[in-house]
């Protein structure tokens, strides 16, 4: 019978990329908007060039997060296969392996093999799989899942200093747009680290930190480079 106590370290595969996505939505695109804005181009240009950003950013999101974890997927299932056939080949080999296993994590050497006796009883590639390769079931690669979750929060994260720069009077539009997206950046930066267990005050400075420098840097690129007409 399962308890009832939970562990944030299910929610790390849709929390890492949904936090992924929405940071760099914000950073890359207030940035972005940013820079061209600092360059001394047009509001609509700006905008088009925040528009692109958005759809090209959260594109690239979706497609590096389902090359990623597919690749993980498909060594997961590599792994598995090959457990699998050393399992029906030498299953005896297998068993003291994963006694092996229990001992070093400072289980007598008779109690360790009772207790692979058990598991390999119960479902021998279940246990391998998690004691052995570490692939757990409360973790498994999704790519498909990591994709869509890193488009939609990069594009929601994207829309933010977007959203800014077409409300805000142009004569501003460079420190509201830093400014909200810093702000953005740090309660993202807090929400995730509060979700994570970890200090909210630490989460919000790092993240919010290299989206300042980000940003920094854009608008160096922009008036090094922009012409004002």
């Amino acid at each position: 019978m399962r308890h009832g106590e939970w562990h944030r370290s299910s929610r790390t595969g849709w929390l890492r990329a949904a936090v992924l996505g929405a940071n760099d939505g914000i950073v890359s695109t207030a940035s972005l908007v940013i820079g061209v804005a600092t360059a001394g181009a047009s509001r609509s240009a700006v905008l088009i060039a925040g528009t692109a950003g958005l759809v090209a950013g959260a594109m690239s999101m979706a497609a590096g997060e389902y090359v990623s974890v597919s690749s993980q997927a498909d060594i997961e299932r590599s792994d598995l296969a090959r457990e699998r056939k050393e399992l029906e080949t030498d299953v005896e080999a297998e068993q003291r392996e994963l006694a092996a296993i229990y001992v070093e994590r400072g289980l007598d050497p008779v109690l360790a093999s009772q207790v692979s006796d058990q598991l390999m009883a119960h479902d021998a590639l279940r246990a391998h799989a998690r004691d052995e390769l570490g692939i757990s079931e409360f973790a498994p690669a999704r790519p498909v899942q990591a994709a869509v979750a890193s488009a939609l929060s990069f594009a929601v994260g994207a829309a933010l200093p977007l959203l800014t720069a077409v409300v805000v009077p142009q004569s501003s539009m460079i420190s509201l747009v830093a400014a909200l997206s810093l702000g953005f950046l740090a309660m993202l930066g807090g929400i995730a680290a509060r979700v994570g267990g970890a200090r909210i005050l630490n989460g919000a400075v790092r993240v919010t930190f290299w989206g300042a420098l980000a940003m920094a840097l854009t608008a160096a690129v922009g008036s090094l480079f922009g012409v004002v007409a």
